[in-house]
């Protein structure tokens, strides 16, 4: 987590100050459900909430001493309660300030992360309706395959990141649980309702069962999902570097006046905010294995997994969150070159047209296996001597023996693969 990759706002979720609010306020809203049950005197409760405050600083002092931040913070807490402190944390072990409070954390990172998901979201709608109709070439193994339009390309983004939308929900469901449930989870020194009061005032729903700790599957299906994104992240990254090499060059990141390239050579325009991506997405995957290596843990708990969630759970929430406004930024601002798009479609003189031609033979009443035929030898001559393919497949006797000159050109026609892209609109936005 390094400023130069960082959103100033998913930062101060992860900051000590954040952090140590919500240990206090578990622990008020802990007492006050204590002092309804009679446990503790209504009036610490009150005394708690009114004279309750802690300085950072002073906790990490306490806590050099103490080798405990749980207790350096009650201790720093206490210093401003007063006599009513001895009340505080009845019950309760530490590990359901802590948890509950990750659980907080990760659920007000994931709400920024959703309105992040929402902006990119926006872009790739934008666009992909802006170039609905614009002809681009599929490639498959990053040869030309058939025509397809740019919009189309987008709209396949645009449904893979709704996908992962749905699955951020998901997410965020089974994180936000809260365990106030004792040593071992078994409640033997603190009422269950206790549990359920800080539930409620939290924002989060009560933990089905807990041992010491939230169970760490939820951690590791959270994280999962992180890291699906981060994926789907450097996919679109992957497709627009393609996209901008000069070879190709169909679009090409925005290029600010005043932007260099390189320090070497002044005529460089590299994408190097997907290139960015890439890497960011490679950081946000790296907190997957160690999330699911933390759901063994010994007996009712340990603490291998603590270490672990104090680094992956900042890092991945920050660095995922800048990835996905760089991204939209991306997409925002992309340049799109439907010119260089038509180049490349008639780069191999009409060889993208093969399967239309040889269905075409098919139909003509040719076996699948002759017309393969037919139509591979004359596609080797534009591959091998850059001939004409249409040319070719008019001089053919095979061929014209079964499907005139004027019927040939028809087979060429691009609007044929771009028939159905109302279809396919329709069934990823909902309209077309």
């Amino acid at each position: 987590m390094i400023p130069r990759y960082s959103r100033p706002e998913m930062v101060a979720i992860w900051e000590p100050e954040n952090k140590f609010r919500i240990w206090f306020e578990i622990e008020a809203h802990a007492c006050d459900a204590q002092a309804e049950l009679g446990v503790i005197p209504k009036e610490a409760a009150k005394a708690v909430w009114d004279r309750g405050a802690f300085e950072v600083d002073r906790i990490d002092e306490i806590e050099r001493e103490t080798k405990h931040d749980v207790i350096a913070f009650l201790t720093n807490l206490a210093e401003h309660v007063g006599d009513e402190a001895r009340f505080v944390h009845q019950g309760m072990t530490s590990s359901d300030v802590l948890d509950t409070c990750l659980a907080v954390q990760l659920t007000q990172a994931t709400d920024i992360l959703l309105a992040d998901m929402d902006r990119l979201l926006a872009a790739l709608e934008t666009r992909a309706f802006e170039f609905k109709m614009t002809p681009t070439m599929g490639r498959s193994h990053g040869i030309h395959a058939e025509p397809t339009t740019f919009g189309v390309k987008l709209a396949t983004f645009y449904a893979e990141f709704a996908r992962n939308k749905e699955r951020l929900l998901a997410a965020r469901k089974e994180i936000a649980t809260c365990a106030i449930s004792g040593a071992v989870g078994t409640f033997a020194n603190i009422d269950p309702s206790v549990e359920e009061h800080v539930a409620k005032a939290m924002g989060l729903e009560v933990e089905t069962v807990s041992t010491q700790v939230i169970p760490r599957d939820r951690h590791a299906m959270y994280f999962s999902v992180l890291g699906v994104i981060a994926s789907s992240v450097e996919r679109l990254a992957t497709e627009i570097r393609h996209m901008q090499r000069t070879e190709v060059r169909e679009v090409e990141e925005f290029f600010s006046k005043g932007q260099k390239g390189s320090s070497a050579m002044p005529h460089k325009r590299n994408p190097v905010l997907t290139e960015n991506l890439t890497g960011l997405a490679r950081i946000v995957r790296a907190a997957v294995i160690p999330a699911h290596e933390n759901v063994a843990l010994w007996h009712e708990r340990d603490i291998s997994h603590s270490s672990v969630e104090r680094m992956i759970g900042p890092d991945a929430t920050v660095t995922l969150d800048f990835a996905l406004n760089r991204l939209a930024g991306v997409m925002e601002k992309l340049l799109v070159y439907p010119e260089d798009m038509q180049k490349n479609l008639d780069q191999l003189g009409g060889l993208i047209f093969s399967q239309r031609v040889l269905l075409g033979l098919t139909q003509a009443g040719i076996s699948r296996e002759d017309s393969y035929l037919y139509v591979q030898r004359n596609a080797m001559k534009v591959w091998e001597e850059g001939a004409d393919f249409l040319t070719e497949l008019k001089a053919d006797s095979d061929v014209t023996a079964k499907i005139s000159a004027a019927e040939l050109e028809d087979l060429f026609d691009i609007t044929y693969h771009t028939k159905n892209v109302d279809v396919i609109f329709k069934r990823v936005f909902g309209r077309s």
